[in-house]
């Protein structure tokens, strides 16, 4: 077995599924071109020698880590000027390797790899040995990551990665190529207005380039779950149209929705997650404040039919990038930028996918209408106002995209729980809204009967239709489907809680707070009311007070507070809590609460109704 030390520079071009799915005679076209014209050549230059080529990947080895420090230098500065689409990953490492004939092997070339993955397109990692080797050898500045766990590498490795806000590849003066620094050198004093663009372009990633101060397992305000956890950030709307904020959300959105189909992964819920939104934040901070170890982030640029997408994935515990990736492409092929996202992030935290989640991995987008996913995010938007005028704009977006495409699941979800609103939040038209919703509902069970969303719904419907069979029946196969969505659970719990079994809405309540820390005051009313049903009368006003801290004008915040009181003998109390009902609704009587509430058993609804006749409400 032959062993030598050597120089190993691993190499592969960031985003290179999606750009072969957009373009893939295109991208092959430009790959080769840029090796045989200017890549290989480069290679030789440094006195390099190409081990073999993967696809989008080379393996080159050189008998000087300057060498190779150098070369990457000039690769990608000379990238850069060469093509708008390509983008390099590279790793160096200084290491022994085993020699195979042409072919080289060992953890030397395996660190190498592992480097290259956690380069930023554009940007370069080096261990720390072959740091060493090189500085004050080269002209040009690396940032101290600190140590790393590899996958596949024993022992921590020190990382430094090239600071894309230092001086410009193209003017680094590595001493092994002359040639090639007069070249660079004409190309900077002839070429400020390139420089200018290329500037601009580094600095539009520069979110990328700096080491987050790393987060403490201390100081995080929840414990962190016992498995990979993650909160999506919303992705910075980078367009020159602000009207595509949707577009920019919806991609993150997506993301936290397929993210959390995964039953090996804990994903924040969008609520908490876009509570950052227009803010400048610190890794640190956000996965503190929602007890994660890793942050996704991201941001879009959509100009027509092109678009571009930066994400970057962080471990917040070391403050060093998992990976960072840049997307171009047109937004037809958008669904298969996601599933590459998707992908990465399955790979980075070796996540262990079930047979189920496998099938989903492959079975595509939920339409095959560019024009339907477009009005869905829209109509996602606006949602989130908790407007009614908003909700109908939403409601004739969900109409068309259903129009468009029959079989989009999501939209007619959607749009069935726009119709349950319609009722239980605006008050609107009972029969005909909880009809409408109920078919919507079964389409899109009858369209994917694995997806828990409808079935939640029809959950919610049937109860409040007072057909609790129906009711208990849907919540079961919810159930069975083990939802991961904080909004599922939480609308799942309150149907649990009307149809008596507070037990099991306890632990989906508790679920539903934990993945979205940052909760609405609905959320702990339902826990309240769950607590109540199971005789914890101190639990749910604990629980009531916390949402009361969230909202103090939150009506069922405190029919909780004073049926809770009342059940307790702390009558004064029960009477101050009554009082807060009036306040907030002083249309609020036991005759409206007992026609609302769609209590299965008779029992549990007269022994409520009766709590809050002992608080003073009146009949």
């Amino acid at each position: 077995m032959e062993r030598r030390l050597a120089a190993i520079l691993a190499a592969d071009v960031a985003g290179y599924t999606a750009l072969m799915g957009a373009d893939e005679a295109g991208t092959l076209e430009r790959l080769t071109g840029l090796r045989q014209d200017f890549l290989e050549p480069l290679i030789a230059d440094h006195h390099g020698r190409v081990v073999k080529l993967m696809g989008d990947g080379i393996l080159v080895e050189f008998p000087s880590v300057v060498d190779a420090v150098a070369c990457a230098l000039a690769w990608q500065a000379g990238v850069a000027e060469r093509d708008e689409v390509l983008r390099f990953r590279i790793g160096i490492n200084l290491g022994d390797v085993i020699v195979e004939g042409e072919d080289i092997h060992g953890d030397g070339v395996n660190v190498a790899a592992r480097l290259e993955s956690l380069a930023e397109p554009g940007g370069i990692c080096l261990s720390g040995d072959a740091y060493r080797q090189t500085r004050g050898k080269v002209e040009a500045t690396f940032e101290d990551l600190g140590e790393q766990r590899l996958k596949n590498v024993a022992e921590p490795v020190r990382v430094y990665q090239y600071l894309l806000d230092t001086p410009a590849p193209g003017r680094a003066r590595p001493r092994a190529a002359p040639t090639k620094r007069s070249l660079r050198l004409a190309v900077v004093v002839g070429g400020s207005m390139l420089l200018v663009i290329v500037t601009g372009l580094l600095l539009w990633q520069r979110p990328w380039a700096s080491r987050e101060e790393p987060a403490s397992e201390a100081n995080m305000a929840l414990p962190l779950p016992d498995k990979p956890s993650v909160a999506v950030l919303p992705f910075a709307n980078l367009s020159d149209d602000p009207s595509q904020e949707y577009f920019a959300d919806g991609l993150a959105e997506d993301l936290i929705t397929d993210l959390s189909k995964i039953s090996d992964l804990f994903v924040i819920a969008r609520n908490s997650s876009f509570a950052y939104k227009g803010q400048q934040v610190k890794v640190r901070q956000v996965a503190e404040d929602l007890g994660v170890r890793y942050v996704l982030e991201g941001s879009v640029r959509r100009i027509g039919d092109q678009v571009r997408i930066n994400t970057q994935l962080i471990d917040a515990t070391t403050g060093g990038h998992v990976w960072a990736d840049r997307y171009d492409g047109k937004f037809d092929d958008i669904f298969a930028v996601q599933d590459a996202i998707m992908a990465k992030v399955v790979e980075a935290l070796e996540l262990h996918l079930t047979d189920r989640e496998r099938e989903q991995q492959g079975e595509g987008p939920e339409t095959d209408s560019l024009e339907a996913y477009d009005l869905v995010l829209q109509a996602r938007k606006l949602l989130t106002r908790f407007d009614h005028k908003a909700a109908v704009e939403a409601r004739d977006l969900l109409q068309r995209a259903v129009e468009i495409d029959p079989s989009y699941v999501e939209a007619h979800t959607l749009l069935g729980f726009y119709f349950f609103d319609e009722w239980r939040v605006w008050g609107r038209q009972r029969d005909q809204n909880l009809a409408r919703a109920l078919e919507l509902g079964d389409t899109a069970v009858e369209l994917d009967p694995s997806d828990p969303a409808p079935h939640v719904l029809l959950a919610m419907v049937y109860q409040f239709r007072r057909e609790f069979d129906a009711a208990n029946a849907a919540a079961d196969r919810a159930l069975a489907l083990q939802p991961n969505d904080a909004i599922a659970l939480s609308n799942l719990g309150s149907m649990l809680v009307w149809a008596g079994r507070s037990e099991e809405a306890i632990d989906l309540l508790q679920q539903a707070i934990r993945l979205d820390p940052f909760h609405p005051p609905n959320y702990l009313e339902r826990l309240a009311d769950a607590y109540a049903g199971v005789g914890k009368y101190e639990q749910c006003i604990e629980a009531a007070e916390r949402g009361v801290a969230i909202n103090p004008n939150y009506v069922g915040l405190h029919v909780s507070r004073a049926g809770c009181y009342a059940a307790l003998g702390r009558i004064e109390e029960a009477k101050a809590a009554a009082a807060q009902i009036l306040r907030t609704n002083p249309r609020f009587t036991l005759k409206a609460f007992a026609s609302y509430a769609p209590f299965s058993s008779q029992r549990d609804r007269e022994q409520r109704v009766n709590l809050l006749r002992i608080a003073g409400v009146p009949e």
